[in-house]
C-alpha cells in the first residue's frame, strides 16, 4: 500500500491545514471540494484512504460515503468522516454508513495524524 490520501473537504483552510500536516509526514494529498462528483473522483484517484467532510456543496458525505460502499471495488476503503456538528446522531449516522472513524472539527493535528495512520496501518494488515 501507498501513502495517498484523497481529501474531500470544502473549507480552504481546513483543507489547506491537513494538506500541509500530512505532506510533511510523507503522504501525497489529492483534494476536491465538491460532493457532486466526490465519487467518480475517488474511484478515479484510487487513493488509500479519504477523509470525508459530512457537509459538502452537491452531495452529503454521508450520500457519498453510503455510495462508496455500495461499489465493489471501493467498499473496503478507509474512509475518515469529519463534521462540525459531533451530535450523537451523527456519529451513529457515519457508522450506519460504513465510516472507518469519526471525527469532530475543530481537532488537533495530533489527531487527524493519529487518525490517518491507524486506518492506514488497519488497512495494510486487512
Amino acid at each position: 500500500m501507498g501513502r495517498h490520501v484523497l481529501l474531500v473537504e470544502d473549507e480552504p483552510n481546513i483543507t489547506e491545514a491537513i494538506r500541509f500536516l500530512l505532506s510533511r509526514d510523507g503522504w501525497t494529498v489529492n483534494t476536491h471540494a465538491s460532493g457532486t462528483d466526490a465519487v467518480e473522483v475517488i474511484r478515479v484517484a484510487r487513493p488509500d484512504l479519504v477523509i470525508l467532510d459530512v457537509m459538502l456543496p452537491g452531495k452529503s458525505g454521508m450520500d457519498i460515503l453510503r455510495d462508496l460502499r455500495d461499489l465493489d471495488e471501493l467498499n473496503d476503503m478507509p474512509v475518515l468522516m469529519l463534521t462540525a456538528r459531533g451530535q450523537m446522531r451523527d456519529r451513529d449516522m457515519a457508522e450506519k454508513a460504513g465510516a472507518s472513524r469519526f471525527m469532530t472539527k475543530p481537532f488537533s493535528n495530533t489527531e487527524v495524524l493519529n487518525a490517518v495512520r491507524d486506518l492506514h496501518a488497519q488497512a495494510s494488515q486487512s
